[in-house]
């Protein structure tokens, strides 16, 4: 039987191995900086400003979705960014994933959010396929930019 719960504190080892599970399949395990303390504090903290759910099959964790709320100015509402979604590669095909991303979509309607919206690396072709197959839509006009690291720290020096 597969269930999604809500994550607890308890849970912050657990969602730490999800995200290493997560960065060694995509090839980026060496950037992984995140403690179980960084969990507890962000996840579990006074004001918890990123969440997590939990995908269990019977009983047993089998993978996360961690996500956080976003914001469309266009839309005028919030919408969900999911960071994360991992399904450990043993239990894939059971729907785990789809249950993780059902959770959120009846969270978004739940909460009159305008949109639930990810990311997914160009050669990750399985996820693509299942994101496809549920109906997502790529938005291949858009280019994703991040500052990090140095360059991050000398434009906020400017």
């Amino acid at each position: 039987m597969l269930e999604i719960r809500e994550a607890t504190a308890a849970d912050a080892g657990l969602i730490l191995e999800f995200i290493r599970a997560l960065a060694d399949y995509e090839r980026l395990l060496g950037e992984v900086e995140a403690n179980e303390g960084d969990i507890v504090r962000d996840l579990f903290g006074s004001k918890p400003k990123v969440f997590c759910d939990i995908a269990e099959a019977d009983g047993k964790p089998v993978g996360f979705a961690l996500w956080f709320y976003s914001y469309s100015t266009f839309r005028g509402r919030h919408g969900i960014w999911l960071e994360d979604l991992f399904v450990k590669t043993e239990v894939r095909g059971l729907g785990a994933g789809k249950a993780l991303l059902k959770r959120l979509a009846e969270r978004c309607v739940e909460q009159g959010l305008a949109r639930l919206e990810w990311a997914v690396l160009d050669w990750n072709a399985p996820s693509i396929a299942f994101y496809d197959s549920l109906g997502a839509s790529a938005l291949d006009d858009w280019t994703t930019r991040r500052l990090t690291g140095e360059a991050l720290e000398r434009l906020a020096a400017e």
